[in-house]
């Protein structure tokens, strides 16, 4: 399969998932048709600027860097589990209250989380607004954005 198709599937996988180590990725690329190497897996670590972050589990875990600007470091993990008051949905929407003031940070570092099928964002001073295609979708990334708040 061609480059970008591996590439984009290794960004999601990334985003679904916690993925520790370049193994890890080869099986979860394998898993998806992808045959690569190893040195494949370095490259495209390496083209798409991917790094490692403390997760909110305690492990290392791959994440997408797009620029200086879209580094998510623990910093930005500490300041979203202050900031944040709580992570709920209403249909396919879901809505992240804040402390006043703190709505555009928090839209901004969700983002750069660049999760899967985020068709939206908004925010105002102290709430932000995911829109997701479906209600299933909108349900994961509450849970998903839980975690990071546990």
């Amino acid at each position: 399969m061609a480059r970008s198709a591996r590439q984009s599937k290794i960004l999601e996988l990334i985003s679904t998932k916690e993925i520790e180590t370049q193994e890890d990725l080869a099986r979860e690329l394998k898993n998806a048709n992808f045959d690569i190497t190893q040195a494949t897996i370095s490259r495209d670590i390496k083209e798409l600027g991917l790094t490692k972050i403390l997760s909110s589990s305690g492990k290392y875990k791959y994440c997408f860097v797009g620029g200086e600007e879209q580094v998510i470091s623990n910093k930005y993990i500490t300041i979203f589990k202050e900031a944040v008051i709580s992570v709920k949905s209403a249909l396919n929407i879901v809505v992240v209250k804040t402390i006043k003031g703190l709505g555009a940070g928090i839209c901004s570092f969700v983002d750069k989380l660049n999760l899967t099928n985020l068709m939206g964002a908004t925010c105002g001073d102290d709430t932000v607004m995911l829109v997701f295609p479906t209600t299933t979708e909108a349900n994961e990334i509450v849970i998903t954005l839980n975690d990071i708040l546990a």
